[in-house]
């Protein structure tokens, strides 16, 4: 398990952070700080923060632990209230039992034979309670949880194999053949992966054999995420996903074993373009359904690209914890950088009887297509998400150079079918003929800083590397420069950055916008691109 070092410090200086909310509270315990906002809506419970007291790991670590251990089995233990859901559950005993002689060296009897108990409370309660857990990652951080506890702890062995069995079935059910989840989330198909490799590891350490289905759905899903990976090691962040943890997805794919690469064509829904130093990620596909509408986002033909060890384009990303205005807007196309017609998402976002917001309305019929150029690659896509407000098509095309260093695109706002015709002239006529307004957003890392150059024609972007790209038009329309935010869990709030912003008004059925994005300068060869940027802290 990676934790942070600098989180863990933070923790043991008490500033805690819960959903956003900063609390300052040095000598308080984690739970006393955590009630001064909504636990509910943190995975405090979770126990993640346990890791990155490991990374820390000397004595007043191991005391803070052990005293926050025994103040949640104190305030939570009794099996209701917050922290006890078949997936907290779940995750909250893997890193009681992963990080076991931590929390026990050096305690007393009593400490012991509480930790003890209550673990086992957890693991029959997990064995009782699993199958409610929602299908995808929480009913796998059910079910490892409690073959954690079967093979740890004395008298639940018995509830291995039905855990086992249970797992296999949603191994074969819930993973798709290529590796795919429902959730179309990068980062969640990574949690998943760390968990099946973690279960794999504890059946070989106690000599039980590994189903042959769970060694098949590791295998299918390492190739999805390395087609999901970018060229600095982090993953694609769409449908709510982060970039991951540094070296956690390496982590993983060394445990799996195989190096067996994505072929060309899509992965869970994604397009990848790379080339040289440059690694591009498109969302061709429609946004999840069923159990996953709450978490999508309308995203769909979005991009992001990243040369080197430093990120480009990017989304927004989840707004998830920073409060539900933050999570609302992080869902909106607009959030990303795609092309979208002003005042309209290519899906909606519809509350649901329970209060949930569901992404409905999306695009239906998503198209892509791979071709080799003289000179690099092609991927070629369009979605349906606006046929029904404005009977348009949004068509795409991307061409990558054979050494990374240049990007052409083509945004096509056209009618594919005369039918269509009469809906483009209804939303005309509501803009008084002057044109559906769009605009082609190209949201920007954080760390890029930009300047419009050639009289406001064209976009200059500098890395921290040195490393510059251009950006340049041959659209009728305004080009400018808009702030813009990065979203990233484990942050006390969003960063502040810059997005390219190419707008216009579309007066006829068919209205196309050109682009570019070319290389000018290259990082200098002395200069080693390896820094990183260390997150607030997360609990």
């Amino acid at each position: 398990m990676i934790g942070h070092y600098a989180r863990g410090r933070q923790l043991l200086a008490g500033n805690f952070l819960f959903s956003g909310h900063l609390i300052e509270a040095p000598g308080v315990s984690l739970w006393a700080a955590a009630e001064r906002v909504d636990t509910s809506t943190n995975d405090a419970h979770g126990f993640n923060w346990l890791d990155d007291l490991a990374a820390v790991g000397d004595a007043k670590a191991r005391v803070a632990a052990q005293a926050w251990l025994g103040d949640w089995i104190a305030r939570y233990g009794d099996g209701r209230g917050a922290g006890w859901t078949p997936d907290i559950t779940g995750r909250r005993l893997i890193r009681w039992i992963a990080h076991g002689f931590f929390l026990l060296r050096g305690a007393d009897k009593d400490t012991s034979e509480a930790y003890f108990r209550s673990a086992a409370q957890q693991a029959i309660f997990l064995s009782r309670r699993w199958q409610a857990a929602r299908s995808g990652l929480p009913r796998f951080e059910a079910l490892a949880g409690m073959i954690y506890a079967g093979l740890s702890l004395e008298g639940m062995s018995g509830r291995v194999a039905p855990a086992i069995a249970a797992l296999t079935r949603d191994c074969k059910l819930q993973i798709g053949p290529g590796g795919e989840i429902a959730s179309r989330n990068p980062e969640e198909l990574l949690e998943i992966l760390t968990l099946l490799t973690w279960v794999e590891t504890a059946l070989r350490g106690t000599e039980r054999d590994v189903p042959d289905t769970l060694m098949s759905a590791m295998a299918r899903i390492a190739p999805a995420l390395r087609a999901l990976r970018h060229a600095d090691g982090g993953l694609a962040r769409f449908h709510g996903s982060g970039r991951g943890l540094d070296g956690w997805l390496d982590q993983a794919l060394a445990a799996v074993g195989t190096l067996e690469q994505p072929e060309q064509g899509l992965h869970m829904g994604y397009g990848r373009l790379a080339a040289g130093r440059t690694s591009l990620i498109v969302d061709a596909a429609p946004p999840p359904k069923g159990g996953a509408e709450a978490e999508a986002h309308a995203s769909t033909l979005a991009f992001e690209l990243t040369s080197g060890r430093r990120p480009l384009i990017v989304n927004c990303g989840s707004g998830s914890s920073f409060g539900p205005e933050w999570r609302r807007a992080g869902r909106a196309t607009p959030s990303h950088s795609t092309l979208s017609i002003e005042g309209f998402s290519s899906a909606r976002i519809v509350i649901a009887k329970n209060g949930a917001e569901l992404l409905r309305d999306g695009p239906k019929d998503v198209q892509s297509e791979y071709s080799t150029l003289g000179d690099g690659s092609r991927l070629s896509t369009a979605h349906d998400g606006y046929r029904t407000s404005h009977g348009l098509t949004h068509v795409r095309t991307l061409d990558l150079s054979q050494d990374g260093r240049a990007l052409a695109g083509e945004d096509l706002l056209t009618i594919l079918d005369e039918a269509d015709e009469p809906r483009f002239d209804r939303a005309l006529d509501a803009e008084k003929l002057q044109g559906i307004p769009w605009a082609v957003r190209f949201h920007l890392h954080p760390e890029v800083d930009a300047a419009l150059d050639l009289g406001g024609a064209a976009v200059s972007m500098t890395q921290k590397s040195g490393e510059i790209w251009v950006f340049r038009h041959d659209a009728e329309g305004e080009l400018r420069l808009e702030p813009s935010v990065y979203l990233e869990n484990g942050r006390l709030r969003p960063r502040a950055t810059q997005q390219v912003v190419l707008s216009g008004r579309a007066m006829s059925y068919a209205t196309r916008i050109r682009w570019s994005l070319s290389k000018a300068q290259d990082t200098p060869t002395a200069l080693r691109d390896v820094a990183e940027t260390q997150p607030d802290m997360d609990v």
